[in-house]
């Protein structure tokens, strides 16, 4: 493991679990807290600042087009998605825009049955894809890294498997968007968040679901942790959701720390990211995940409990996987 991750885990500290219904969640510390400057995406679209359009008048579905005019990066946030243009996407990778540049990037669609304007630019969705998927996203793109040096994802994998959260929910979106499904359950993730509350100080977020460790996020930059934290709630709470069971309360029955030990047990490759830094993948029996770092400091951190099955792009539907637990 790189140096500068292996350092944050080593210091890294839990506090309290929350809990609300089937999800907990534990706040992630650390002493380490010195980090470089930068603006969200939410940040930089509020003030005008960055402006994000289709690659070109045709567009293209894997990549968009992103000017940042503020005098500062902007860090984008691996899963976060974007709404208008032709079709609404999310991003494949965490990326940490350079200040004054005009960059392409890396993205996956989350809404099927459009292909035409709805606006010239995007705006924010408030909305991070769900942490299952963003699993078997990373596991596609780390495997498209390995053979092709690209950050491409398995698009088929994420249309099915937004296909099956709305099939799951009993949404029918005339254009298959992955918003319609949040929207339906708008009042269920606000009830998460209530609960769910940011910390001072808090850097990041270890989760459970049904009992079992769903995935770790870590942005040691408080600030942006403290914009994100809901956006990431929202994430895991999309899967709490889906996965409810009828019986169980979602106590801890999992182990924080031998997740953390896997992490560290991760064979490692090492890509140059498509803005400042470098951007590290982890593969582990039953874990994925990436960090992108930068200057030697670690900027976003994920990993993600996946089986096999999931590593190799197939994904059982929400229904059949939430079917065994009743």
């Amino acid at each position: 493991m790189n140096s500068s991750l292996d350092s944050y885990l080593s210091k890294v500290k839990f506090g309290r679990m929350q809990q609300f219904k089937n999800m907990a969640v534990l706040p992630v510390f650390s002493p380490l807290n010195e980090c470089l400057e930068f603006l969200t995406l939410s940040e930089a679209l509020m003030n005008q600042l960055i402006t994000v359009t289709e690659a070109s008048e045709l567009g293209s579905v894997p990549e968009l087009k992103v000017i940042n005019k503020a005098d500062i990066p902007v860090f984008l946030l691996d899963g976060e998605e974007l709404l208008g243009a032709k079709q609404n996407r999310i991003v494949n990778t965490s990326i940490l825009l350079r200040e004054h540049s005009e960059t392409i990037i890396p993205v996956s669609c989350t809404e099927q049955g459009r292909w035409q304007y709805a606006s010239r630019e995007f705006h924010d969705s408030d909305l991070v894809l769900s942490s299952m998927i963003r699993g078997r996203k990373s596991a596609s793109v780390s495997d498209s890294l390995t053979k092709h040096d690209r950050y491409e994802s398995d698009q088929h994998v994420i249309w099915n498997c937004i296909s099956s959260m709305s099939e799951t929910e009993d949404v029918h979106s005339q254009t298959g968007a992955m918003k319609d499904v949040y929207e339906k359950r708008k009042h269920d993730l606000d009830e998460f968040l209530k609960t769910l509350t940011h910390n001072p100080q808090q850097q990041g977020l270890l989760v459970l679901i049904n009992g079992k460790v769903a995935g770790l996020d870590i942005i040691p930059n408080e600030k942006a942790y403290k914009v994100l934290h809901p956006k990431l709630v929202k994430s895991y709470a999309m899967d709490a959701i889906l996965l409810r069971e009828k019986t169980g309360n979602g106590k801890k029955s999992d182990n924080a720390a031998s997740f953390m030990d896997e992490i560290r047990a991760c064979r490692e490759e090492k890509h140059k990211s498509v803005g400042y830094g470098w951007d590290y993948r982890f593969h582990g029996k039953q874990v994925v995940g990436s960090n992108l770092e930068h200057q030697l400091e670690v900027i976003h951190a994920s990993f993600f409990r996946v089986d096999e099955s999931d590593q190799t792009g197939c994904i059982s539907s929400y229904s059949r996987r939430r079917s065994y637990r009743v």
